[in-house]
This record gives C-alpha cells, structure tokens and sequence, in this order.
C-alpha cells in the first residue's frame, strides 16, 4: 500500500492558502503551506515534501524561479503549478521548466485531488518502487543542502551565496563527490561568450572557502591538480578519492 505524500503548498493569498490546507488535510494528506518563496525555502529544510503546489505570482521570487530549481534540486519532486495566468506562452515555460500539471485557477478540489493521487502514482512507478514511508519522506540524500537562501552544512549553518558563487555550487552540488573540469566550470558559470580564464574559478573558490572559514562551515573543495575540482559532501571517515566522471576536459 503505497504512503500518502508529503505536500508543501506555496500561495501568496492568505485566504487560499488556508483553504488549500484544510481540504488537503481533511482528505489525509500530510501537508503544509507557505506564502513566499523565501519561508518555503527556509520550511523545506526541516519538513518533507514529495508534491509541491506552487502559485506563479508570488512576492519577491516568482514560481517559475521556484519551479526550476526543485527540478533541478531533486528530479522527482512533483510539481503542480496553480495560478491566475493562463496564456499559453506561461503555460509552455511553467511545463518546460518541470512542472507536471499547470492548473489555472479558480481550481476545483476534488479535480485538484484526483491530479494530484494520479501524479503521486506515476512519481512511485518511477521510483519504481512499493515505495515504503521512510524511502518516501527521504527529501535529500546529501549531507548538505542547497537551497536559493545559500548552502546549508550538515549542522544547519548556511552560508550565503553571491550569484556567480550560487551558480557554481549548482553545478559541483549535482555532481558532488565527482572532479569537474574548470574549463567546463568556466563555461558553464560565465557562458561560451566570454575568454575562458579558469583563474577566475579559483577566485570564487578561495572566496567561498574564505566565507566557510569565517563561519565555521567545514566546506570541502578539492582542488585536484591537473584534473578540476570536486564538492566533497561526505564525512571524511567515509571519504574515498573523487571519482573522474565525464565532466572532465578532454
């Protein structure tokens, strides 16, 4: 028999939020809701969440924004978006970005409930799994977290990111553990359009590992000579080399 799912609710209108959150509950669902992006970032770091119901038209960062980084934080979270905005061109960027229904609203309940049992079947098929509670409520296998307010350590201390810095930790916190080019680090943070100067990775690096040492966070970023850099997230009694990945230069 398959859990019910966690849901996080993220809606900027008081009344709906509230509305949202107890017909969910009354059917049986675990959940809890939000009225921006920046506390559903802060309460996803201590609750779990398996579908997320996300309005586009939020204060500060906007839905979409939310949207693209779950996809990219964890793949297999269910996305629903809910929201006023029903062009199509909106409709096709929320779905490209990774939700897997775009609802406009108003939204009728029990249509939203029967969505939303239909999406947490297919999220299970695909775990391919008779997924059990503990497997399911898993909401992130790292030791640390990422998360747009900056990166989390395993004690719950954050470390705040610039842009560039954020985008670089992206791309070494998909493929911690793993060496990384910098000529790939460079293109991937600064763009194919600009000189490739690697130095310019080691900057934000040594910046990072300056910050982490002010604060006390025992970041771990190898710099491995002739080969990248590589994000170690496991404790160093359980440390073996970096493995090489194809996200190396030739």
């Amino acid at each position: 028999m398959m859990p019910e799912p966690n849901i996080a609710i993220l809606e900027d209108s008081p009344e709906l939020r509230e509305e949202l959150l107890f017909f969910l509950q009354a059917q049986g669902f675990k959940a809890w809701a939000t009225g921006s992006a920046e506390s559903f970032w802060k309460q996803l770091h201590k609750s779990a969440a398996d579908i997320v119901i996300v309005d586009i038209g939020l204060p500060g960062e906007d839905g979409f924004s939310v949207v693209r980084f779950l996809k990219r934080l964890r793949g297999d979270y269910g996305l629903i978006v809910v929201t006023a905005r029903g062009a199509a061109q909106e409709r096709q960027r929320g779905l490209a970005l990774g939700a897997d229904l775009y609802l406009v609203k108003p939204v009728n309940f029990a249509d939203l409930q029967e969505n939303i049992e239909a999406l947490w079947r297919r999220i299970c098929i695909g775990r391919d799994t008779s997924p059990d509670l503990t497997a399911v409520q898993s909401v992130n296998t790292s030791n640390w977290r990422l998360t747009p307010m900056g990166l989390y350590d395993p004690a719950g201390k954050c470390l705040p990111l610039t842009p560039r810095e954020h985008r670089l930790m992206e791309i070494l916190y998909q493929r911690r553990n793993e060496v990384c080019s910098k000529a790939l680090l460079h293109e991937l943070v600064f763009g194919t359009s600009e000189s490739s100067d690697t130095h310019r990775i080691d900057v934000i690096i040594s910046r990072l590992r300056s910050k982490a040492r002010k604060l006390e966070i025992p970041l771990d970023i190898r710099s491995i000579f002739g080969r990248g850099v590589a994000f170690l997230d496991k404790p160093p009694e359980t440390r073996s080399a970096p493995r090489l990945t194809g996200f190396q230069s030739p």
